[in-house]
């Protein structure tokens, strides 16, 4: 995922004048909620509608579980390449967000299409691929129009777009489960859906901006964090503390993949015939939009390893719910703080890569991007593997759980290893 970053009012981006609109052109709030609109359809559809659809394809008879740890497997392999290429092109980001969201629609009609295993994996593998093109330029086109409009504190609302996608899809499939439709006849809907969705905000992605396109590196440079002025003399250099910040996010990567991908079919699993088993996935989903949103409020002064080891400690509990206490209250606990921190990690691990590598951080955050996407592409594979040889998920689980309270370990071990300068030399940190 690309940097949610947390613009606050007082921060330096904020004090970007204000560029005269054109005429028609959209205001703060229509490009903040067109870039909600935009993430919630590429990952609460294009990305994620596939979790709860999972079940009723195994139900339909479409795939095998294998079947469905391979099609999340290769939509995890076309995100990873989806970003790995926008770190090296910069074309018009408002270009790439129109084609990614036709992509997108059109992809999403062809899971709900014959062809079974060949044409779904390779459908799957260009929705990840579209999904991180649309994820990366709408970020970086809406947050460098917000701070063109002066308003960067309407960041937040964006990054709630995954989840609010995941809770819409999530709710719609139950509704779906409970009229006895077909999976074929769920993407279809999810289509429809994503062809209103797309017409509501495709006018908003027509708004100029001051800089012809909104790379990656444009939406790092936007906001310079505590500890810019120590690497911007190019110092940058993967050291020890860069290594270990890159490898402990690709434990989170690993960590929440699997929950993000089996949820519904481990509730199915565990509680069968319950009618709960299809809301665990929304609970998920509104505790990823929350979290972005709390994500924005805190205070660049904050540590940010020891936010990260808090949110690594929250997700392991989450997973680790699930195995401990599997039952209606404990999934629904597990769904909801496995989701309050998805989002939010992503921003402070972002910002840690700020502090450490200042106007250079882009290539640490591409490092650190292709980490995390190794860690969701392992998951599936040996989420398979493991329910294959015990039957359940008990053990994958427990393996996610174990990585993500390694992480928290980490983050807190980096603390002690590597303190940030005193009050005086960085002022307000905690």
């Amino acid at each position: 995922m690309p940097t949610p970053h947390s613009l606050e009012p007082e921060h330096p981006a904020a004090r970007v004048a204000a560029v005269t609109r054109p005429r028609h052109a959209a205001g703060p709030f229509a490009v903040a909620l067109a870039g909600l609109v935009s993430l919630a359809v590429v990952m609460g559809i294009g990305r994620f509608a596939f979790t709860p659809l999972l079940p009723m394809m195994l139900h339909d008879g479409t795939v095998t579980l294998d079947q469905g740890g391979w099609l999340a497997t290769v939509n995890y392999i076309g995100y990873f390449a989806g970003a790995a290429v926008c770190m090296f092109i910069q074309p018009d980001a408002v270009r790439m967000v129109r084609w990614g969201l036709v992509a997108t629609v059109l992809l999403t009609l062809g899971m709900a299409l014959p062809g079974g295993m060949p044409a779904w994996s390779l459908w799957r593998a260009a929705a990840g691929v579209a999904s991180a093109v649309v994820m990366v330029y709408t970020a970086g086109w809406c947050l460098q129009r917000l701070a063109e409009l002066g308003r960067p504190e309407l960041a937040g609302l964006i990054f709630c777009g995954p989840g609010l996608g995941i809770v819409v899809t999530g709710l719609g499939v139950s509704g779906m489960v409970g009229a006895g439709w077909h999976a074929d006849h769920g993407w279809l809907a999810f289509t429809a859906l994503a062809v209103v969705l797309v017409a509501a905000v495709w006018r908003v992605f027509a708004t100029p901006s001051a800089a012809p396109s909104a790379a990656p590196s444009a939406v790092a440079a936007v906001a310079p964090s505590p500890g810019d002025s120590d690497t911007a003399t190019g110092r940058a250099r993967l050291d020890a503390q860069t290594w270990v910040l890159t490898l402990a996010y690709g434990l989170a990567g690993f960590g929440y993949i699997i929950t993000a991908t089996f949820l519904p079919v481990i509730a199915r699993k565990a509680l069968p015939g319950t009618v709960w088993a299809d809301l665990f996935w929304p609970i998920f989903g509104a505790g990823v939009a929350v979290g972005a949103f709390l994500a924005t409020r805190v205070g660049m002064a904050h540590d940010n390893r020891k936010l990260l080891a808090l949110l690594y400690g929250m997700q392991a509990l989450g997973v680790a719910i699930a195995v401990a206490f599997p039952s209606v209250a404990g999934f629904a606990l597990s769904s909801l703080l496995a989701g309050l921190p998805f989002t939010a990690l992503v921003a402070f691990a972002m910002r840690e890569a700020r502090r450490l590598w200042g106007p250079q951080a882009p290539r640490l955050m591409g490092l650190m991007t292709a980490s995390y996407g190794l860690g969701q592409i392992a998951g599936p594979p040996l989420a398979t593997a493991l329910v294959a040889r015990s039957g359940g998920f008990a053990g994958s689980l427990a393996c996610a759980a174990a990585a993500l309270a390694l992480g928290a370990l980490v983050f807190a071990w980096m603390r002690r290893a590597w303190p940030l300068p005193a009050a005086g030399s960085r002022p307000g940190a905690a």
